[in-house]
């Protein structure tokens, strides 16, 4: 079966005075699924989620977009997407129900046919209990949800989240994500999430890793995962580069640092973390033993890791 292609975006540069926030960006997104863009602070997503928004004029390239250009066809797209942004677009004082009969009057909603958007879609994301109270007094998470209905109040198309975890703790973020799968499954929809979580990129069905402005690499979780094999020793110290080239010497094998964090990669590391634990137990804080994570994808493709290094 043909995957069908929601949203085409061919060499995208966005420049900020002499800064290049996107260098010639490429990407395909697919229809129905979940993407990810995941890169650190400043690594350009949020100015990529800006244009893919139409916040931002494209100022070099083009981007195709449910079969409409956004240079020309802008206004006409926006009716087509729901956005979420890192910051809550609810009014707090008012209900939740108040928020969205406010917004649905923007699409041209009303009368019956808006109430029956408004209740189901409370009742998809499990807050239609919490309809009459104002939006000042709930939490994160229920906040989340709330922003999510009312983003869906015209049926979009096409959902575009920045940072969608902001600020919730892990129970909500679960939550969160439970519902977002469940809309893609029920109706459908088209979702893109912009993150630094790699908890939220896991969710991702296809990835594309964002960093200064170009993407170093593309495709599902654990095909990028896939990358890098064997396993991973990572160790955690006070003094990460005098234990670096103690490991090393003593074990003749590449021992990588990245801060204060030290990560060793081959086929099989059992008989080395027992050597490791052995050798240099009062000289780390943590050892860990695992499979490569995207956080090894993205610092075998940069050189650094995501939350970036001092």
């Amino acid at each position: 079966m043909t995957s069908t292609i929601a949203i085409t975006i061919q060499n995208i540069s966005h420049h900020y005075g002499e800064r290049a926030a996107l260098d010639r960006v490429n990407c395909e997104i697919i229809s129905g699924a979940i993407t990810g863009f995941l890169g650190p602070n400043g690594g350009g997503k949020t100015t990529l989620f800006s244009i893919l928004s139409s916040l931002l004029p494209i100022q070099s390239g083009n981007v195709e977009a449910l079969g409409f250009d956004l240079r020309t066809s802008a206004t006409t797209y926006r009716q087509r997407i729901g956005v979420t942004f890192q910051a809550p677009a609810l009014d707090r004082r008012l209900t939740v129900q108040e928020n969205l009969t406010h917004q649905g009057h923007l699409y041209g909603l009303g009368g019956r046919e808006l109430a029956e958007r408004s209740q189901k879609l409370l009742e998809q994301f499990r807050v239609a209990d919490r309809c009459h109270d104002v939006v000042d007094t709930l939490s994160g998470g229920l906040k989340r949800r709330v922003e999510l209905a009312k983003c869906l109040l015209h049926d979009p198309q096409l959902l575009l989240l920045d940072e969608p975890s902001n600020g919730l703790d892990p129970g909500a973020r679960h939550d969160l994500w439970q519902c977002l799968e469940e809309l893609r499954a029920d109706r459908g929809t088209t979702i893109v999430v912009a993150t630094h979580l790699m908890e939220e990129a896991e969710r991702c069905d296809s990835l594309a890793l964002l960093d200064g402005g170009k993407i170093v690499a593309s495709g599902s979780p654990s095909a990028l995962r896939g990358e890098i094999p064997g396993e991973t020793i990572s160790i955690v110290a006070d003094q990460p580069e005098e234990l670096r080239l103690r490991i090393q010497e003593a074990t003749q094998v590449d021992v990588r640092r990245t801060g204060e964090l030290l990560r060793i990669q081959q086929a099989d590391c059992q008989e080395l973390l027992h050597d490791l634990v052995s050798s240099f137990s009062g000289e780390f804080k943590t050892i860990s033993l695992g499979k490569a994570t995207l956080e090894d994808v993205f610092l075998a493709r940069t050189g650094h890791r995501l939350a970036g290094d001092e």
